[in-house]
């Protein structure tokens, strides 16, 4: 917590009119855009879809962009007590646990961008961030689908109640959807510009495994790993595998990237997420490092996988009084773990706006000036790096591996998430200072664009 900088002007502003705002989804992005609409004075309703709000998920970085934005919405010290700080990056081939190259991150990354990097457990974050919402007033509503906007994207939306199946609508001065890559609303405000919104598979899949402390006791290279805080990269052909130690050091996450199954990617009812045998995973990363091998050795018999999809661009994240945020409007691949980070910034950015105006549509749309080319080009960033990281053995990822052990300052990285110019952009762009240093030129861009309709 050293490495925060001084925060004002930015934290405690207020509202210029307390504003009636309905987020959907109780995500990352819709309980930080809850929190930070609340803690400025506006009251808040938060719709989501689930019976209950548990703590799922694995993993996940907390980079400083999104630190610097907790800090100010008052989590960040809770978050830290919680989070792993990771002190560096190493990077290696999939054949042994031989180091291509290794790269500091806290106490410089810190340093550098005045907000610390971390990685957590995502249940963790939703769930300070949910208790926080609450203590700020969020009045959070589970059970509660919203199936349509108003037709003339007026900010109303309709509501089926799944405890009483009735369908009801619920109104506000703005709405925000948070509700994820399926969104509904996304694909509404899609065909309402002419727009046909489907994913694309990548050709790319998932597993994520949680191995707990009390599994690898007895080995002494795993606990070691687990012991330390610094995050592991391994690219080989078709795939890669990144693991990092959370919940202070008593669990190992890992996110491993391989080749999608061709039936996986055929328009099946749920084609995000699939079960699989855990056979399948070890034949792929059977010729992997043995360390690898031995990490897969402690997953369960049944594993989720996660088919990889990517979105085109949309014209447009706001219609009227209606806003997309988060996954809604830019998903991301996991290859930058910036999709989180980037939704906490889409919410601090609405929130920020209406601190500087009380005309909902303006705020709106100096929002998706200042969020819409950044949120695309990091979502686009992650789709690059895929094919840098997956290289077949051959010249080019001799190549490839020739620079990141020789990489420089002066130079860039082949894995942007490890570039110096690329976690600039990345992390060091501050974009709540942004939206208020900049407001009046945004203010001209918006009208003189006429993106105000």
């Amino acid at each position: 917590m050293e490495t925060l900088r001084d925060e004002m002007p930015y934290t405690g502003r207020r509202f210029v009119k307390p504003l009636k705002v309905v987020v959907i989804g109780a995500g990352i992005g819709g309980l930080s855009a809850g929190l930070a609409l609340s803690q400025s004075g506006h009251s808040v309703t938060i719709l989501e879809s689930v019976s209950e709000i548990t703590e799922v998920g694995a993993g996940i970085q907390l980079a400083p962009n999104a630190s610097r934005i907790l800090h100010r919405l008052g989590v960040l010290k809770e978050l830290m007590d919680h989070a792993t700080v990771l002190t560096g990056i190493s990077i290696r081939r999939y054949v042994s646990d031989d180091e291509l190259s290794t790269s500091p991150l806290m106490p410089r990354t810190g340093l550098k961008y005045g907000a610390p990097m971390s990685v957590i457990h995502r249940g963790d974050l939703q769930r300070i961030l949910l208790n926080a919402a609450k203590k700020s007033g969020c009045r959070i509503l589970t059970s509660h689908t919203v199936v349509a906007a108003d037709s003339k994207f007026i900010p109303r939306v309709q509501v089926h109640n799944g405890k009483t199946g009735e369908l009801s609508w619920f109104s506000g001065d703005a709405v925000i959807a948070a509700d994820g890559t399926k969104s509904t609303l996304r694909q509404q405000m899609a065909l309402a510009n002419g727009y046909k919104d489907e994913p694309t598979a990548t050709g790319d899949a998932a597993y994520r495994l949680l191995v707990p402390r009390e599994k690898i006791e007895h080995d002494p290279v795993l606990l070691g790993m687990l012991e330390q805080n610094v995050a592991m990269r391994y690219m080989g052909p078709g795939g890669h595998v990144m693991g990092y130690p959370v919940r202070r050091n008593t669990a190992y996450n890992l996110v491993l990237i391989h080749p999608a199954k061709p039936s996986h990617m055929n328009g099946a009812e749920d084609p995000w997420t699939n079960k699989c045998d855990r056979k399948e995973m070890l034949d792929f990363y059977s010729g992997w490092s043995p360390t690898i091998r031995k990490w897969l050795d402690h997953a369960d018999e049944e594993i989720s996988e996660w088919t990889l999809y990517v979105h085109a661009k949309i014209p447009r994240w706001v219609q009227g009084s209606i806003a997309l945020i988060g996954d809604a409007c830019h998903p991301m691949l996991p290859y930058v773990a910036q999709g989180a980070a980037n939704a906490i910034e889409d919410a601090a950015v609405l929130a920020t706006a209406l601190t500087c105006t009380s005309d909902v549509r303006l705020a709106l749309c100096v929002y998706e000036l200042v969020r819409k080319d950044r949120g695309e080009r990091i979502a686009a960033s992650a789709s690059m790096i895929a094919t840098t990281l997956h290289l077949p053995d051959g010249p080019e990822q001799r190549k490839r591996d020739e620079a990141i052990t020789n990489y420089n300052n002066g130079m860039d990285h082949p894995d942007k998430w490890v570039d110096s110019e690329w976690q600039d952009f990345m992390w060091g762009v501050d974009v709540m200072a942004e939206t208020i240093d900049n407001w009046a030129e945004l203010v001209q861009q918006a009208t003189s664009k006429t993106v105000l309709g």
